[in-house]
């Protein structure tokens, strides 16, 4: 399949694409925070630049997409029908960098925990909030 898209239109819907400040991660930034849990954000001490990183707990959360992070089962993580050796590497790589990652900031003592995209949708994020507040407090 061609893209349908002009290099110049493809380049202009990629850049708008976040790395940070997404909706999915307000969704869990503002529902932890309401319940009381303070964090920063994006701490570039830390590998990977978690998210939301919890000093007090020791924790670490990423929230990805899973898309571009390959969230296993998932229905949005498909993969785009051309060039399709850019995209199977890319995403390798993308997966690869996430376990090292994690594996890094456990090495530091950090708990980490991933959330995905599509589990702060609207019908799942009430359950997915209560699960990382657990998680962050050890409950």
């Amino acid at each position: 399949m061609v893209d349908t898209l002009t290099p110049e239109q493809r380049s202009r819907r990629m850049s708008l694409i976040r790395s940070k400040d997404t909706k999915p991660e307000i969704t869990l930034r503002k529902a932890l925070h309401r319940l009381g849990l303070r964090y920063t954000l994006q701490n570039n001490r830390l590998p990977g630049k978690p998210d939301l990183v919890f000093p007090r707990h020791k924790v670490a959360l990423f929230v990805h997409g899973c898309f571009w992070h390959r969230h296993y089962g998932c229905k949005v993580a498909t993969t785009p029908k051309s060039n399709i050796s850019f995209w199977l590497a890319k995403f390798e790589r993308n997966v690869a960098r996430d376990l090292a990652v994690r594996q890094a900031l456990e090495t530091l003592g950090w708990k980490v925990a991933i959330i995905w995209e599509c589990e702060l949708a609207p019908r799942e994020a009430e359950a997915t909030v209560s699960d990382v507040y657990d998680f962050i407090t050890m409950k």
